[in-house]
């Protein structure tokens, strides 16, 4: 597979200092490297014709008359056999003068009729081999016989490209063609599986075997492939092959970005040079090129830095599945003598839905059913005749606790997933069910991460291939095994077993569980404690189904609190809970280190952005700005204390849209209406904050409505703190929320309603929003909010005849009377900014009165809604009646 040469380039220029070296003369050394040294097949003609042109000229650089001497490459571009009229010539030539039979020339035929498809994998056999120099002989017949000539030169280059595949080789070098078997075609997938039956899994991984055979008995097999081979359990027996019967000299291991002009991470390779021999305890030297780009990768080359060679080879035996972990060490490599997790746990692979559009909704788009969400084995959940059910999905890196968004539909034992057939096959598309383990108590993990695991309690849920489960009859083994798989200790020795950071059951099941010394009950008090602390973080916010009441509302512990009292009190109160999270996962980060007897490699320390809670400011936005005392102390800085300020009295708007559309009340903790179209609301539920009569929030730009969302926000803040401080209130509410030079803060408010509060709103809830924004347009002559569990047929009708009519006249009287004002104004300033005011009115009037028309359209069909359907489909039904259609649906609006 030499394609156009490059290797073969640079191989020349070594070949050309050992003959300089060894003292030949520089006009007889081009000859020599071309003839006697270099070979190379492709199955591009092309590619074969780069890499001799490119060789030829390297030679004729240092040979001035190379060409007039018929140098005879050794690179050539494999051809089909298909046109070789083997039966012909055998009847056409006596084989037996040269030795051969009719057998030969046909299996000749037969071993090169997909050439050009399987390239250098072709293996000559013996048989084959041994009748090279018969069949060499006969190439040199010259025949008069047309049909004989013509097939004769149809022989000549396939016994060519025969003794260059049957031969032998000091040292095979290659950049082989990567293909998983899922891109392979039927054929390809055939020859690899026949005849590379450990290495079928990448085009690659065959190429490494064949170099095997094409290297002499102590010759060198040199590639660079992707790294996969180290790790992947499908590479296993390959791998265990290599390392009892090859020999690894050197490696460097360049994961990604290894060249400019490879982006990304999915190319992750290494460079490595095997002798073909059994290794007899020889300990490889490993180059550890994984960070920066290629100009970093040389420098730490040429450097010599990070270079492991404490390792023999055999060594790695010892880790689960044999990855080529050479980075490892004796201790850390000892501790897998302990029993597993796989041992004493059941790790299972989650379901896949085959349609998550389908089967998958998060909680907040259909009708909350909190006796969904307790049922803990598969029988109970059958009778209850609920439809959607928790179900875990990997997400974000956070332990303990959190990550519940999804419902699945899992009505009837899951019979609508269960019966999803592929329309064309007739075959069931999901798959995984794991039916023996729903609902069950577990411990579930991400199976993707940047680089750290994150295990979180699960209970009363099915679960999905990212968030993968493992479960264990003796219930006191969970927070152990939690623990474990949170610690710095699990970090180190998962990178063994998977360094790709795709964290699969098997992977898991391979970590060493050593449970049996004292400290272990300390360890699950512990977890138990720091699952309690994530638990109530993750409830804290309106992603929870548990969501109780915003937690600085009752912060401060002062009779008669302000805002900005309460927020203060409410961030004491996250430092001590950062604090002792931290403290308590050192801990349990100690404890295990001494178990494993790691104290010489690991840190129990955590990095405060690895502490993951919501309230974490360093974990939740991802850095870390330390210039001042309480910075310093405690990693996070002013920048991201600001950003944190900001983002929670943004969600206390969010909280008090909740409250006016009756979601949430102050009368009362946790989600109060949250069901289908208005039936069964009950407004006596909000004595204090009164929610509204219809579920529709006016949010425009200019104060035209009594109970638009700027002035019940107003009211919510004087009735959920002292009144006596609402200006200082509201003023500290506006500072946080992008406010303008010289502008009040009501006007901030209004806003910051009217501008961003939307587009907050879809990224809090994922671009499956509770609360619809309709919208004219542009101009933003009308908005307005619409609870989804509370719209109704009636609600564009009631939406059309009390705010979208009246407005229309409320704008025409404006505009009137601004005309009046401008003809009587006393100064042309004055009249240029009357008139501006009335130009913008002018828009908005006439924008309105085209959305007239369409609500009209929409208000007559009375739209119905299927919550079960999901907001992606729901919100597409109005056309462009609401704002971000295509943030929310993927497609844009008529």
């Amino acid at each position: 597979a030499c394609g156009s040469g490059h290797i073969h380039v640079e191989a020349y220029d070594l070949f050309k200092a050992i003959y300089l070296e060894r003292g030949y003369r520089l006009r007889d050394i081009p000859r020599l490297i071309l003839e006697k040294n270099l070979f190379g097949l492709d199955i591009d003609g092309r590619a074969a014709q780069l890499a001799g042109f490119a060789l030829m000229m390297k030679g004729r650089a240092d040979d001035r008359r190379l060409f007039e001497r018929g140098v005879k490459l050794n690179v050539m571009a494999l051809v089909d056999s298909t046109g070789f009229d083997a039966e012909g010539l055998a009847k056409g030539v006596t084989l037996s003068d040269y030795g051969l039979n009719p057998w030969d020339l046909t299996e000749l035929k037969r071993l090169f009729e997909h050439a050009t498809t399987f390239g250098s994998l072709i293996q000559v056999p013996e048989e084959l081999a041994d009748k090279l120099p018969e069949l060499r002989r006969l190439c040199a017949v010259e025949s008069q016989d047309l049909f004989v000539a013509e097939a004769l030169q149809r022989l000549r280059p396939l016994v060519r490209q025969a003794e260059l595949l049957a031969k032998r080789y000091d040292a095979v070098v290659a950049n082989p063609p990567y293909m998983g078997s899922k891109g392979m075609n039927p054929l390809v997938k055939k020859f690899a599986s026949d005849n590379f039956p450990n290495a079928k899994s990448d085009l690659f991984a065959c190429f490494i075997e064949r170099g095997y055979s094409l290297a002499k008995d102590a010759g060198y097999n040199a590639m660079i492939t992707m790294q996969s081979w180290m790790f992947l359990s499908s590479f296993q027996k390959m791998r265990e092959h290599l390392l009892q019967m090859k020999t690894i000299r050197t490696m460097a291991h360049l994961g990604a970005r290894a060249f400019g002009s490879i982006s990304g991470e999915v190319v992750q390779t290494t460079a490595f040079v095997l002798k073909n021999h059994a290794p007899n305890g020889y300990k490889p030297v490993f180059l550890r090129l994984l960070e920066g780009g290629e100009d970093e990768k040389k420098s730490v080359l040429a450097n010599g830095r990070e270079r492991f060679n404490a390792t023999a080879q055999n060594e790695f035996e010892k880790i689960p599945g044999s990855p080529v972990a050479y980075w490892v060490s004796a201790a850390a490599a000892q501790v897998f003598s302990h029993k597993k997790i796989g041992d004493v746990a059941e790790t299972r692979l989650g379901m896949a839905t085959a349609s998550n559009d389908l089967f998958l909704r998060f909680w907040q788009e259909v009708s909350h059913q909190p006796e969904a969400l307790t049922f803990s084995s598969r029988g109970d959940a059958a009778k209850g005749g609920f439809r959607w059910f928790p179900y875990q999905k990997g997400g974000d890196y956070r332990k303990w606790y959190g990550n519940l968004e999804y419902l699945v539909d899992w009505q009837d034992n899951g019979r609508r997933i269960q019966n999803f057939k592929d329309e064309r096959t007739g075959k069931v598309r999901s798959h995984n069910y794991n039916l023996d383990f729903i609902f069950r108590n577990g411990v579930t993990w991400n199976a993707l991460s940047s680089s750290l695991t994150s295990a979180r309690f699960s209970h009363n849920a099915l679960f999905d291939n990212a968030g993968s489960s493992l479960f264990v009859s003796d219930l006191s083994l969970y927070p152990r095994i939690a623990a474990l798989l949170n610690s710095v200790v699990v970090v180190q020795l998962i990178k063994a077993i998977s360094p790709t950071l795709n964290y699969q059951p098997g992977d898991i099941a391979k970590i060493p569980a050593h449970f049996a010394f004292d400290a272990a009950h300390q360890i699950s008090e512990n977890a138990n404690a720091l699952a309690g602390i994530a638990r109530l973080d993750w409830d804290v916010y309106e992603r929870s189904w548990d969501f109780q009441f915003l937690p600085i509302l009752s912060a401060s512990s002062d009779p008669k609190p302000t805002l900005e009292s309460s927020y203060t009190a409410w961030i004491t109160q996250n430092r001590q809970t950062i604090a002792e999270m931290k403290r308590l996962e050192e801990e349990n980060n100690r404890l295990f280190i001494d178990a494993y007897g790691l104290q010489d490699e690991l840190s129990p320390e955590v990095p405060i952005e690895q502490i993951t809670l919501t309230v974490n400011p360093a974990y939740r936005y991802g850095n870390k700005l330390a210039d001042d005392a309480w910075s310093v102390e405690h990693g996070f800085g002013k920048e991201l204390e600001t950003r944190f300020r900001e983002d929670t009295l943004q969600e206390l708007v969010s909280y008090a849209i909740g409250c006016m559309m009756g979601r949430y009340s102050l009368d009362a903790p946790g989600l109060i209406y949250a069901h289908s179209g208005n039936l069964g609301f009950d407004p006596s539920r909000y004595t204090r904050f009164p929610a509204d009569a219809d579920g529709i929030i006016p949010i425009t730009d200019t104060d035209w409505f009594d109970d638009d969302a700027t002035h019940r926000v107003v009211e919510f803040v004087s009735v959920a703190w002292d009144k006596a401080h609402l200006e200082e209130n509201l003023s500290f509410l506006a500072d946080n929320l992008s406010p303008k030079k010289d502008e009040s803060s009501r006007d901030t408010l209004r806003r910051y309603l009217c501008d961003r509060f939307f587009k907050d709103h879809l990224q809090t809830y994922k671009n499956r929003p509770i609360y619809w924004c309709f919208s004219s347009g542009k101009q933003k002559a009308f908005q307005c909010l619409v609870y989804l569990h509370r719209y109704n047929e009636g609600t564009l009708p009631r939406m059309r005849m009390e705010y979208v009519v009246p407005l229309q006249s409320k704008m025409a009287a404006r505009i009137d009377k601004l005309g009046d004002d401008i003809q009587s104004a006393s100064t042309s300033a004055q009249a240029k900014r009357l008139q501006k005011e009335r130009d913008k009115l002018t828009r908005q009037l006439e924008e309105l009165r085209r959305y007239d028309e369409q609500l009209r359209h929409y208000a007559d069909q009375r739209i119905a809604l299927d919550l079960d359907d999901g907001v992606k489909v729901n919100y597409g039904k109005f056309g462009g009646l609401l704002a971000e259609v295509k943030a929310v649906t993927g497609t844009a609006s008529d």
